[in-house]
């Protein structure tokens, strides 16, 4: 954004113009200049090289806050300001693992996130093989003592994305099956689609009463290695993990508004999350959601002052559990929110929406399909779904829309070392930006009343 564009939308931001219905003219020009933004990259690029990983709850995420309190004021931005929280910390030490006997060889592993630890002494034992989590699952009580479990599977690419909810489940589940059934530790072939010698780290969860063992992703191509050995008969490892849970810590959200005209017509809120893991600089996961949706938040308001609030929450520690978000739902409850979404899928060009919208507001996707169809957009049929961090501001019954990344790539770099910001390509950056301003400059400004959907089932 050039410094005349940048200066008036932040004028935007700071006088009291009234809200202005916009035409499909003003939204396709809030789009086009969206294609020329610098913003998106700016933030992405600060908060990769000023501050690098972001784990949860860590110094480097406090550091992270307060840069982005001081980017979002400088933007124009009103009321910013950070909301914390308390919340467990973890933290990973020493990982490595190697195949003893004549087949010696060293395996590249990365500690999953709230992993347990083999101690001061490395653990040496033998591998019990499954193919699957169901088999993992079938395997009768104490046949695994003694022994380091090792889940097999085989995730491929997709443009949405969607083998993740399925295979994720080895590594958000697979550890807690693996303790109740006498496993030492366990190891997962990692949850991811490349074939680096990157390990996929990424939180894994334990059923109550079960204590954490050592839990780790091999890397793809070590996996693959260790099927190999198992199938030439039996394969002794020494495992060393030695992560620690540090009771708890402070973690906090960043929120900053552009205020409506229409207290009663509610909020909007959008985002993404500024924690990453600690292998890479969380460029794709999630600096460019963030990035994305403050640059969009900008140009919209270049219509002027929107009917409904605009605003953008940076949600802290959603990679181990989903903090940020429930924290700001809590905090927020008795608000009036009309819509939340967030973009954490990377930063590879946007090319579906999709809605889930009360019936008096459908109108709403007619006129994105209007504005995006032009950037290479298609309109799904589907029920849009939120991410983590608005999972639970939804469940009130607030409206989402879904601008859908293209994953085909997504998951080479996910919670890998590779998540850095050489891998984020600028065009397809402002493509993103484009699609969530022309969004932002519709639903902010739509006359239509954007009532309350009915609550989740169980919330």
């Amino acid at each position: 954004m050039t410094k005349r564009l940048l200066l008036a939308a932040t004028a935007a931001l700071a006088l009291p113009l009234p809200a202005l219905a916009q035409t499909a003219d003003q939204v396709a020009k809030v789009r086009d200049a969206a294609l020329q933004d610098t913003v998106a990259w700016d933030v992405t690029e600060g908060l990769t090289t000023e501050i690098g990983q972001r784990l949860a709850a860590t110094e480097a995420e406090a550091r992270a806050r307060a840069w982005g309190v001081k980017k979002l004021t400088a933007l124009g931005f009103q009321n910013v300001h950070i909301e914390t929280y308390r919340m467990p910390v973890w933290i990973r030490g020493v990982e490595t693992a190697e195949v003893l006997g004549p087949s010696a060889q060293k395996l590249t592993i990365a500690a999953l996130g709230y992993s347990g630890s083999t101690g001061a002494q490395p653990l040496e034992a033998e591998v019990a093989y499954f193919a699957s989590l169901a088999d993992l699952q079938a395997a009768p009580a104490g046949s695994l003592k003694g022994k380091i479990a090792f889940i097999d599977h085989a995730m491929v690419p997709t443009q949405d994305g969607s083998q993740y909810g399925y295979y994720g489940a080895v590594r958000r589940a697979g550890p807690s099956i693996a303790a109740t059934k006498g496993a030492a530790a366990v190891l997962i072939r990692s949850i991811g689609t490349d074939h680096h010698r990157n390990p996929h780290t990424g939180v894994t969860t334990w059923a109550k009463g079960v204590s954490p063992i050592a839990a780790a992703a091999l890397s793809v191509p070590d996996a693959e290695q260790l099927v190999r050995l198992v199938k030439r008969g039996p394969v002794q490892l020494r495992l060393s993990v030695t992560p620690q849970f540090k009771g708890e810590a402070e973690s906090g959200n960043v929120i900053a508004d552009i205020p409506g005209s229409d207290p009663s017509a509610g909020i909007i809120v959008v985002g993404g999350h500024l924690d990453s893991w600690d292998l890479g600089t969380g460029a794709i996961d999630d600096a460019s959601g963030v990035g994305i949706t403050t640059a969009a938040a900008l140009h919209a308001a270049k219509l002027g002052q929107p009917r409904r609030t605009i605003r953008v929450v940076w949600f802290g520690a959603e990679e181990v559990g989903g903090f940020g978000g429930a924290a700001y739902a809590k905090a927020h409850a008795k608000e009036r929110h009309v819509l939340a979404m967030e973009s954490d899928f990377g930063a590879d060009r946007v090319w579906k929406f999709e809605t889930n919208l009360p019936e008096g507001a459908k109108a709403i996707g007619d006129r994105l399909e209007t504005a995006l169809y032009p950037l290479g957009i298609e309109r799904g049929r589907s029920k849009a779904h939120g991410g983590t961090d608005v999972e639970p501001i939804l469940a009130l019954g607030v409206g989402t829309i879904g601008l859908n990344q293209d994953g085909l790539r997504y998951f080479d770099l996910h919670h890998t070392p590779d998540d850095t910001l050489d891998k984020i390509d600028p065009a397809q950056l402002r493509q993103n930006v484009a699609a969530w301003a022309s969004m932002l400059a519709i639903a902010a400004n739509a006359p239509e009343d954007i009532a309350a959907l009915p609550p989740e089932k169980g919330e």
